[in-house]
């Protein structure tokens, strides 16, 4: 990726609901900031002459260490080569991930090969979504978006159960302990009333740094730490949305972008496909609601959709027809699954159902839910960039999608992670 254009920062988010996530508020803080499909080639960017923030939503969430490396080192040595000042690895706020799925401690290694770091920054809170780092405990809301009780991560009624990465510690040292043999250090909210040129006053030989994060307030400073930790070379961080929030609200009060405040909300769709892969209980209450405010439900079997080499036609066709109705659709999975279903397959189909939807009735936008599948999903569908173009809920932007599909191009989508949104939010679209 050979580029002259001036990039302040490059993520690679491990799945598409979270990247979008990072679009947001960085794109809110006043970047031109695009998300792609993979790495951008010169060529790509060049449809893009003012961008300054290059995103790319990866899919390594539900990858093995194998494979995350054989995906991370080469596209992290492209976002190097960016000459990007920051690379972000961005992890789900709940750092969703386990020695042998979607390991942030394998990502870690693979930033420290490619960018030579003596410390790599992880932040560890994203306040506006309700996630808590408090002396390297993590609590997070029931409910991004709403106003649901706040538990320490491993006594989360969602996240304690989740179907491939149940969380069963909530100290992020030991987390993330279990998937890298690097020493990991604190800066905890008592360190971080000091001077920020003595934050690493107490740290001794560590490796990387898990950064506490309780309030909003917090971001600027700590957004001004990581900015500064390295002048010589690329810093490579690692953390939720969070660091985007830190490094755009640093960059705001340095001048170097314009925060924007307004977004134009646009109306309705009419009719509203929604597919769903999430077998959050926040998700299926969701569900319940939109049921109950006159959306039709069509129920796919996960199990046989991840044994199917096919998708059935029959589905693509009745969920075709009632949007040729004017009904608004919500295609979903059930909020049990089985355990270890590939979410390649079950993201895959639900993303050609997407994608046979809007080629055969007049779709103006889809809702994506489901971190694990939405990567699968975009991709089934031939998105190969979005843009923001409206706020709704912190954490999950309505995009507009690139393609080289022209029927696909121009789409408005919405990728919205098991933990985003209250009871209503599938009508606010």
């Amino acid at each position: 990726m050979n580029n002259k254009q001036n990039i302040l920062l490059a993520f690679y988010g491990d799945d598409f609901t979270g990247s979008t996530d990072a679009l947001e508020f960085i794109t809110k803080a006043g970047a031109k900031a695009v998300l792609f499909i993979e790495p951008p080639t010169a060529e790509q960017l060049k449809q893009f002459p003012d961008i300054n923030v290059i995103g790319v939503a990866g899919k390594t969430r539900s990858l093995s260490p194998a494979e995350m490396e054989k995906t991370l080192v080469p596209a992290f040595q492209q976002l190097k080569a960016s000459g990007a000042k920051q690379v972000h690895y961005k992890v789900c706020s709940t750092f969703d991930s386990s020695a042998t799925v979607g390991s942030i401690g394998k990502a870690i290694d693979c930033g420290a090969e490619v960018f030579q770091h003596k410390l790599i920054p992880v932040l560890g809170g994203a306040p506006s979504l309700g996630r808590y780092c408090v002396f390297g405990n993590l609590f997070a809301r029931m409910g991004i978006g709403s106003n649901g009780n706040i538990y320490r991560l491993d006594r989360h009624p969602s996240m304690s159960k989740h179907p491939v990465t149940p969380a069963d510690e909530s100290d992020l040292r030991l987390h993330i302990g279990k998937q890298t043999t690097k020493k990991i250090g604190l800066i905890d909210l008592v360190q971080m009333q000091q001077p920020v040129a003595e934050w690493k006053n107490k740290l001794s030989g560590e490796e990387v740094v898990l950064i506490d994060a309780m309030y909003e307030e917090q971001l600027i400073t700590i957004g001004e730490w990581i900015d500064c930790l390295d002048e010589s070379k690329t810093v490579f961080s690692v953390g939720g949305s969070g660091v985007e929030a830190a490094l755009g609200n640093y960059w705001n009060k340095k001048g170097l972008l314009h925060e924007v405040t307004e977004w134009k909300q646009p109306a309705k769709a009419e009719p509203l496909l929604v597919i769903s892969g999430s077998c959050s209980p926040v998700t299926a209450a969701q569900i319940e609601w939109a049921k109950e405010h006159g959306f039709e439900e069509v129920i796919i079997d996960a199990v046989e959709i991840c044994e199917e080499e096919v998708m059935d036609a029959a589905v693509m066709n009745h969920v075709a027809v009632l949007l040729q109705k004017k009904k608004n659709v919500i295609v979903h999975t059930g909020t049990k699954q089985p355990e270890n279903l590939s979410s390649e397959k079950l993201g895959t189909a639900l993303g050609t159902i997407a994608k046979h939807a809007v080629k055969h009735s007049h779709l103006k936008r889809v809702v994506i839910a489901g971190g694990d599948t939405s990567s699968y999903a975009a991709r089934a569908m031939d998105i190969n960039a979005v843009e923001m173009i409206a706020s709704f809920v912190s954490g999950a932007p309505l995009c507009k999608a690139y393609s080289t599909d022209k029927k696909i191009n121009g789409l408005e989508v919405n990728f919205k992670g098991g933990q985003v949104g209250a009871e209503d939010y599938f009508g606010l679209f």
